[in-house]
């Protein structure tokens, strides 16, 4: 598909909608909201909507925007839209792939094949997918993108913190890491962790050299941010002359940013899959670019 489009966002998404509406060059149209004193939404769209539309909703605090999915996604289809697309830079639920005990909804399952229903068309950046291989997988739509916004954090990193050295969290930041530090060339290596809860981790260094380095810890997410601060302190201890963070989504539930800090970091970093103070690298042109792929295939 290759003719023009509209972008649906919502207001609480506003600049990093009309960032990507400049970089794609999609029509940037606003969805607006109401709600009922008890709670229930109603949103209305335009009132007519070209073949293409691409539907931007960054999936962080999930429940009242997979409901704005499952009203907006038909609606469009009733007012014109034959290809829709979702841009979700931050995709939710994708942590639970299988039952731990008897009874566990493996939401990650039923969340992709759901969204798959609606769209035509997935796009998302860093899923914190752990035991599958790719977003198809998850997602079975008939494209299901996936990005990554390492090498845009590394080439921060590169300029902000010279010849730095990236430490990985846990094994699961291995693929990061690897991205960004091949692309820049610097020195990393990745910590092994184990979770003892949701707010409780043990984690261990790994055989390496930190005195008189700079660390940045680099990972996809940010949630509670006991990850984040036990890797750094154990860094500072080890001898790292300084510890900054740079992460793709900037969740930071409740105190984890204060959290981060106190164990001695110094910058966070974060991109803009998820609006924050910490946000320093857009991925306006890295969604754009997944888009005209995925429109030349459409």
């Amino acid at each position: 598909m290759t003719q023009p489009g509209v972008l649906l966002y919502f207001e609480d998404e506003a600049p990093a909608a009309l960032r990507l509406a400049e970089a794609s060059g999609l029509e940037p149209q606003q969805v607006h909201r109401h709600r009922f004193p008890d709670g229930e939404m109603q949103l209305t769209l335009p009132a007519r909507l070209p073949p293409r539309v691409v539907l931007l909703r960054s999936l962080h605090q999930p429940h009242d925007k997979l409901t704005e999915l499952l009203l907006a996604a038909p609606t469009a289809r009733q007012l014109g839209a034959v290809h829709l697309s979702l841009v979700a830079p931050y995709l939710a639920y994708m942590r639970q792939d299988k039952a731990f005990a008897p009874g566990q909804a493996v939401s990650q399952r039923i969340v992709g094949a759901w969204l798959a229903t609606l769209f035509d068309a997935v796009i998302t950046v860093d899923p914190h997918l752990h035991r599958v291989t790719t977003l198809a997988e998850v997602v079975p739509a008939q494209q299901a993108i996936t990005l990554s916004a390492a090498p845009l954090l590394g080439n921060w990193i590169a300029k902000h913190r010279p010849g730095a050295f990236l430490l990985g969290p846990d094994s699961e930041s291995a693929q990061w890491i690897s991205q960004a530090a091949t692309a820049y060339g610097l020195p990393h290596a990745v910590c092994s962790k184990e979770r003892l809860g949701d707010r409780a981790v043990r984690i261990t260094l790994p055989a390496c050299d930190l005195r008189g380095q700079a660390v940045v810890l680099l990972d996809d997410v940010a949630s509670s941010g006991h990850t984040l601060a036990t890797a750094a302190a154990l860094a500072l201890a080890a001898g790292a002359a300084s510890v900054d963070v740079a992460v793709t989504h900037a969740l930071l539930a409740g105190d984890a940013l204060q959290r981060i800090h106190q164990a001695g970091v110094g910058e966070f970093w974060s991109t803009d899959s998820v609006t924050h103070p910490s946000n320093v690298v857009t991925l306006a042109a890295l969604l754009a670019q997944a888009l005209s792929w995925e429109a030349a295939a459409g």
